[in-house]
């Protein structure tokens, strides 16, 4: 069986993000959506929310688990028998850390290899980072993540500041 591991802080997940686990899922048998547990990361949403809007957004869909993890991607995708990371390339400025990244994976174990999926046109320019500011800001972002889902990181947003 084909598993592939999706891993990303998803603070918060966003209609690009829904876009790629789509996208991935179509070339895998499985798909793990894995919600990173970094310490080194600020995020506004705690792990349990975070996942919790993963399960909200593509919940239920047949072969796709969603989870979290510690430590290296890597380690994770041995531990759940993945044999791929998935990683979003919106613009020519997320190649040189995603490249990276990809190598050094590489050398930690050759048998994980790394997938790199272009989002949909409409989803090129849309980050977390943006959202959030776009909600801090009182702005509408119903139109960047999923609907029922809007209304919740906006106030989580409001309140940040």
């Amino acid at each position: 069986m084909k598993v592939a591991v999706y891993p990303g802080t998803f603070d918060p997940v966003t209609l690009g993000h829904i876009d790629l686990i789509k996208r991935a899922k179509d070339i895998t048998e499985k798909l793990y959506v894995a919600v990173a547990r970094s310490s080194a990361k600020k995020t506004l949403f705690s792990i349990e929310e975070r996942l919790d809007m993963l399960r909200h957004a593509v919940g239920g869909a047949k072969d796709i688990v969603i989870d979290s993890f510690e430590g290296l991607t890597v380690n994770y995708c041995i531990s759940v028998n993945a044999c791929a990371i998935i990683r979003g390339l919106r613009a020519v400025t997320d190649f040189e850390y995603e490249f990276q990244m990809a190598l050094t994976n590489r050398k930690l174990d050759g048998r994980v290899e790394t997938i790199f999926l272009m989002p949909s046109e409409q989803y090129t320019y849309l980050s977390s980072s943006m959202i959030k500011e776009i909600a801090r800001l009182n702005g509408d972002i119903s139109k960047f993540v999923p609907k029922a889902l809007a209304e919740m990181i906006k106030a989580r947003c409001l309140n940040a500041n």
